[in-house]
């Protein structure tokens, strides 16, 4: 079953929290209507500009700017609003490859879905997250807390769980996350749960130790049930730009990433790395988070991510 949008008003917002409430891109659209055809070349570089420090990348942002000379010679954007439709659907058009909802297969019992990511972007949280939106969809649900190097975060999945009322498996810090996940997966199947989450460590995607960890826990799991984890999750923070190109080669090359999460849109002015991880690697994004509570998280949609891009929601 494929996961569908939650919150009706989740646009409105969504153009309220992204950048805190400020669009991303700062665009005089009055300015970029064409004069005889033309767009001046100053106004071109200023929204070239404008697009780089989102973080949108070099050829996507020459590849909009060419479509909006190409528009403009065509007479297609003859008001300002021409021109942001135009833009709209650009970034729309980049975006909408990577705009395919998470299906849980009911075939599989339990669909595990194993959580990943460094340090500082969500990830506990969003696991939390994700179990309170499959158990609202009438799935049943189970958290597993193989993060043991951080106790904290095994407290933080517990408390998700008694909020919840969804069962974590957890064992002592520094426990083996592999045991952690194997257990949980024998307990999701004996309890007939549809979902299980595995929250794994914050892993810093330049400790090899720690990937070669991520991976034994990928292999525990599949001995168990040979298509799991049926879905791999990576979580990352919008904010940290460019650097999260990196953690998705990265994480891509070890354990086959099949989904992305994108935290905390809600506060960065670096948005348009969607864009360039679209481009680069094509891994679908799932879901975008704009903010703490678990309603702040919803499937990605590429039309109304590209139009809040463009529209302040003050």
């Amino acid at each position: 079953m494929a996961d569908k949008p939650a919150n009706p008003g989740f646009f409105k917002r969504l153009r309220k929290s992204l950048n805190r409430g400020r669009s991303w891109l700062s665009v005089d659209f009055a300015r970029l209507a064409p004069n005889r055809g033309r767009i001046e070349e100053a106004v071109l570089e200023e929204l070239e500009t404008e697009l780089l420090l989102a973080d949108v990348g070099v050829d996507a942002s020459h590849e909009i700017i060419e479509t909006l000379k190409r528009d403009a010679q065509r007479g297609n954007l003859k008001e300002a609003e021409n021109v942001r439709a135009s833009l709209v659907e650009s970034l729309a058009g980049m975006l909408a490859p990577v705009e395919v909802p998470l299906e849980i297969d009911a075939s599989h019992q339990p669909f595990v879905i194993l959580v990943t990511g460094i340090n500082g972007t969500g990830k506990t949280t969003t696991t939390g997250k994700l179990a309170a939106r499959f158990k609202r969809d009438g799935h049943k649900v189970m958290l597993a807390a193989a993060d043991t190097f951080r106790a904290a975060a095994i407290e933080q999945l517990k408390t998700w769980g008694e909020r919840l009322d969804v069962p974590v498996v957890a064992q002592q810090p520094d426990s083996d996350p592999a045991a952690v996940a194997f257990d949980a997966l024998q307990a999701a199947r004996a309890r007939q749960c549809d979902v299980l989450l595995v929250d794994t460590a914050g892993r810093l995607h330049t400790q090899s130790g720690l990937m070669d960890e991520l991976k034994k826990i990928r292999r525990v799991l599949a001995k168990d049930d040979s298509g799991a984890p049926h879905e791999v999750l990576l979580v990352l923070d919008a904010g940290t730009g460019q650097n999260a190109l990196s953690q998705a080669e990265q994480f891509g090359g070890a354990v086959d990433v099949s989904g992305l999460v994108i935290t905390k849109l809600d506060g960065t002015a670096k948005g348009g790395v969607l864009i360039a991880i679209a481009r680069r690697f094509g891994i679908p994004i799932r879901y975008i988070g704009v903010g703490e509570s678990a309603e702040d998280l919803d499937v990605f949609n590429a039309h109304d991510f590209a139009a809040a891009m463009l529209t302040s929601g003050e």
